[in-house]
């Protein structure tokens, strides 16, 4: 970083650089980027398809197959192969377009003066020393020194947290060891009127009032000139950038997949290993024993796993687009199911991101509540469960009216509704996967028709509050036009404006922070003086910002004795606050019952992050609330012994996840800002809003929500949860038939049957059980219950939970019954090893008809059509003459295929029975 006076290089403070300098700086400097991630070759990402541990575990089992020369099995695994890798490096293509189309963080032009001219350059020309100008809407292209600035107003949420922007003063004019603000929960207010005083062990983070603004940050009222001291890597956002270097790890699915894996190799080549020795010493020929053993490694290892996995997640994908959430990689659909912590951030992600005026007190009345969303002025005032208007509240009509008149905001329509959270243009969606018809849906609800701010936000709630009371701000201005005015300063903390009576005579206007309203010199009346201040900081306990509002009429056209601000009347207080949003409750309330933990991460206020968990039932005593000093200075001494974390940077973010997963939690991360970057990267899925998100919380996460809802959420864990518990049913039903296969290999000779199945039959029955029957199983619906168990310990099994008695007893049921009917047709003269192989294959089809998340419904049609036909090809393999001939069979008589058909329906009705008398555990969640 280069220091302000190292920048200036002796030019003179308002000429800027001379056009041979800057380019000496920007060689030596380099453009003013953010390293951007490069984007990973279509190759690389194929290359991470292949390097999964079943896909090498099923290429071995292909060149096994092509060695043996069943050249048909073969091409089905490297068909399963092919299609897996696909549907994964595609999914994560169209992922990545869609995630472009929302780009929008860095400023594309910044104004600036160079050799005494001003003139736009790209951002990237930034160098540091440049003389920057600043106007409302602009976004900083870097950071710097303020040297001038009227009414400079930034917001700088997205860097910080903080909800309400951020008055910025010349340094040359910044008081005497004025650190910060005057610590209204949640900081600098409507052109600095705040209230409360900096609470003990809350130290101030960011810029605030330093008289510096950081790249990335957006001028929301105002104007000023910078000059530049750091640009790329070295300005705010580089430093951020350099903390999401971290490698991405595996899935909690990945993880017990790979275990899984390493266990099958082994037990697989044990068993086959076995069967080879036994069948060699009984004297069957050692070519034929090879081919077995091979035949039963391919038949015990389920091919189709990995293709029920993707196509589980390329579902769920599609399902999630569908609920406007965009899976970046498809591992991620399967985490979330598997999540224990909720850590989110509060400001745009569970909160509004707009401030709205929600309480009310005047001295005549008491309180009031408004009532309304957002920016739009459509609502009502309500005050003992009655709605307020002009004509019967002229207290409320005169707090909100003078504060309406004294207001430098607007309101306005945003008719494309696209403009995120750092001022920039989302832009339309292109392409056509899934996550691009989301963000087109998104754009497209409610109208695309938002109410936006233009210049303080806080001034804007005021505004939206009158609206919502019934008052019209331009027949106020009309009535009462303006003609004198002291602007904010941020020593005196308020504002005041003078007005022109109708009938002759002056109105007085005054609004600021409670301790620069509520004093004597400035207000009439003392005895308002202590309930005032009492309502405004129980207000301010409750996590609100708080205004007073006072005015006064003069009967003459001259400015009193004592100054415009000297014998005004209290008109009362206004609380506003940056609201939950309406689906965060029960976005909350849902994750707590299914056992996941919500826990809050904020650059925020202490008081206003604790007032908005407890809104959201998110516990926040004293003890449940820590702060990044806390952190900073090692108290608490266990991160995950609090539910609040708050004025916290992108560093203690960091520790906050890595003590989380320290403790063998399973942590989501939500957040939109550039300050959450860090986070949604190291966390084990990162979720970002797409709309209000910046560029870099969207690059860092694996799922944006396209509609920036918290509900939404739920839904991808819900939908993460039936990925999993898919995976799991598939692998009851493989599993138990492929041990079933090896099991009658092993015991059948002692039977009295020295080659139960052939290999070609063997491998018959894997490609039609494992086949169509098996991925459909991947697209099973999700269980009605899904939310209502806390999720898998994240150092369970895939086969845990009772997965494995279940397992081995369906194994051992289907070996007893297919044995039984070969032994019954030895017996009695039939051809038992085609008996044998209708058996085996029919009643693993019935297992797999039983292994439904949903039985007597027409849910997953599918899976019904995939398993009538791999039914007819079973039985094609027993009559068809040229499949009779490839599998050894013979026809059966009418007697023995009555049997067959009766015993396949024994899978059913066991898969259907041992599920409701040995059903899987419920598994231990976390504390919520």
């Amino acid at each position: 970083m280069v220091s302000p006076e190292g920048a200036r290089g002796g030019a003179p403070p308002f000429s800027g650089l001379s056009a041979d300098e800057a380019a000496r700086r920007l060689s030596e400097h380099g453009p003013n980027k953010v390293t951007v991630e490069r984007r990973t070759p279509v190759w690389r990402r194929l290359v991470r398809q292949l390097r999964d541990p079943l896909i090498l575990v099923l290429l071995v089992a292909a060149a096994l197959t092509i060695a043996t020369g069943d050249h048909t099995d073969a091409a089905v695994i490297l068909l399963v192969v092919t299609a897996n890798s696909v549907v994964g490096v595609v999914q994560e293509v169209r992922a990545d377009r869609a995630v472009t189309a929302l780009s929008a963080m860095s400023a594309p032009t910044a104004r600036v003066v160079r050799d005494g001219q001003e003139r736009a350059l790209p951002a990237a020309q930034v160098v540091p020393g440049d003389l920057v100008l600043l106007s409302e809407g602009d976004i900083v292209p870097a950071d710097g020194t303020v040297l001038e600035a009227v009414l400079l107003l930034v917001d700088e949420s997205s860097l910080t947290g903080e909800s309400v922007p951020v008055d910025k003063v010349p340094v040359r004019e910044r008081p005497a060891g004025d650190r910060s603000a005057s610590g209204q929960p949640g900081g600098e207010q409507s052109g600095g009127e705040q209230s409360g005083s900096e609470r003990p062990g809350t130290e101030r983070t960011g810029s605030e009032r330093t008289g510096s603004v950081s790249a990335g940050t957006v001028v929301v009222r105002g104007r000023g000139r910078m000059e530049v001291t750091a640009t790329g890597p070295d300005s705010a956002l580089g430093r951020i950038a350099a903390l999401m270097s971290t490698a991405r790890e595996l899935t909690p699915l990945q993880r017990r997949l790979v275990g899984f894996g390493r266990t099958l190799a082994v037990a697989t080549v044990a068993l086959c290993a076995v069967v080879l020795v036994l069948g060699v010493v009984r004297g069957q020929p050692l070519e034929l024993m090879i081919v077995t053993a091979i035949s039963l490694a391919v038949a015990a290892v389920p091919e189709s796993l990995p293709a029920v996995v993707t196509l589980a997640l390329a579902l769920g994908a599609r399902r999630m687009a569908d609920r406007q959430a965009i899976v970046r990689r498809l591992p991620a659909v399967e985490t979330l199911g598997s999540v224990t912590v909720l850590a989110t951030d509060k400001t745009g992600t569970l909160t509004e991101g707009r401030m709205v005026a929600e309480r009310l007190w005047t001295p005549d009345g008491g309180w009031a509540t408004v009532l309304g969303t957002g920016y739009e002025p459509v609502g009502r005032v309500a005050r003992d469960g009655t709605t307020s208007t002009p004509g019967n509240a002229p207290d409320l009509a005169k707090l909100l009216g003078g504060a309406m008149l004294c207001n430098d905001a607007a309101l306005t329509r945003d008719a494309d509704d696209k403009v995120d959270k750092a001022g920039g243009e989302a832009g339309g969606a292109t392409g056509d996967g899934p996550g691009d018809a989301a963000l087109h849906r998104a754009d497209d609800r409610a109208g695309g028709v938002e109410w936006q701010a233009t210049g303080d936000p806080t001034e804007a709630a005021l505004l939206a509050a009158g609206a919502r009371l019934g008052l019209d701000r331009a027949e106020l201005e009309r009535e009462l036009p303006r003609v004198d005015e002291i602007p904010f300063e941020s020593g005196r903390k308020r504002m005041t404006t003078v007005h022109r009576r109708p009938g002759g005579g002056l109105h007085v206007v005054c609004k600021g922070a409670p301790e620069a309203v509520l004093l004597p010199g400035v207000l009439s009346e003392g005895r308002v003086l202590r309930a005032a201040a009492d309502r405004s900081e129980e207000l301010a306990r409750e996590g609100y910002r708080v205004l007073a509002v006072a005015s006064s009429d003069i009967p003459g056209p001259h400015e009193p004795e004592g100054g415009w601000e000297s014998g005004l009347g209290l008109d009362g207080v206004v609380g506003i606050v940056d609201p939950p949003r309406s689906a965060s409750k029960p976005a909350i309330d849902a994750c707590r019952g299914a056992g996941i933990t919500p826990v809050l991460v904020t650059g925020d206020h202490p008081l206003t992050a604790r007032a908005v968990a407890q809104r959201l039932g998110i516990p926040a005593s004293q003890d449940d609330v820590t702060t990044g000093e806390g952190i900073r200075n090692a108290t608490p001494t266990d991160l995950t012994g609090v539910r609040v974390y708050a004025r916290t940077d992108p560093a203690q973010k960091l520790d906050i996840i890595e003590a989380w997963r320290g403790a063998g939690q399973v942590v989501a991360m939500t957040g939109d800002g550039v300050n959450d970057g860090p986070a949604l990267r190291r966390a084990d899925i990162g979720v970002a809003m797409g709309r209000r998100g910046t560029e870099v919380a969207r690059q860092a996460a694996d799922l944006v929500l396209a509609d920036d809802n918290p509900a939404t959420v739920v839904a991808a864990v819900e939908e993460g949860r039936r990925v999993y518990a898919n995976v799991r049913r598939f692998l009851l039903y493989g599993l138990a038939g492929g041990t079933a296969e090896v099991l009658v290999m092993l015991v059948g000779p002692f039977l009295g049957m020295p080659l139960p199945l052939l290999p070609a039959q063997i491998l018959w029955i894997n490609l039609l059980t494992h086949g169509l029957p098996g991925v459909s199983l991947g697209a099973e619906p999700v269980s009605p219950d899904a939310m209502r168990h806390p999720p898998r310990p994240p150092e369970e099994s895939v086969l845990g939970a009772g997965l494995w008695p279940r397992l081995l007893f369906m194994g051992a049921f289907l070996t007893a019954v297919t044995l039984a009917a070969g032994v019954w047709a030895r017996t009695n003269g039939h051809p038992w090893q085609s008996v044998m192989f209708l058996v085996l294959g029919a009643m693993q089809l019935g297992v797999a008809f039983g292994s439904r998340a949903r039985p007597g419904t027409l849910a997953n049609p599918f899976l019904l059509l995939s398993v009538g036909a791999a039914l007819l090809l079973q039985l094609a393999g027993i009559y068809l003459p040229p499949l009779r001939t490839l599998l050894g069979t013979d026809p059966l008589p009418p007697a023995p295929l009555a049997v067959c058909c009766a015993l396949s329906v024994l899978g059913y009705l066991v898969m259907r029975l041992q599920a409701g008398v040995r059903p899987e555990r419920p598994p231990h969640g976390a504390r919520p």
